[in-house]
């Protein structure tokens, strides 16, 4: 396992985070996902480097893009509907 940190757009509350953390945790190869929302900060546990893609993947997908990639209006629509879902489920 290999401890990896990402720095993220969008990221603005607790909800975002729950939404972050659950979703993360359901991918294979993948645990203990920490979010620091001072930092905007993202840790996890990797197997591998196809693990540390699908992260990545599934963080766009969600409408946290690692900061330095595109943050294009659909993808921070993207994270406002991330974060009400993540506020919801707590």
């Amino acid at each position: 396992m290999k401890k990896n940190t990402f720095y993220i757009q969008n990221l603005k509350c607790g909800g975002c985070a729950n939404t972050i953390i659950t979703q993360l945790s359901k991918l294979n190869g993948v645990s203990e996902v920490v979010v620091n929302n001072d930092t905007d900060q993202v840790s996890f546990n990797a197997i591998s480097e196809l693990e540390i893609e699908q992260v990545k993947q599934k963080l766009t997908t969600l409408g946290y893009p690692i900061k330095g990639e595109t943050n294009s209006i659909p993808t921070k629509a993207k994270s406002f509907v991330s974060c009400a879902v993540g506020r919801m489920s707590k």
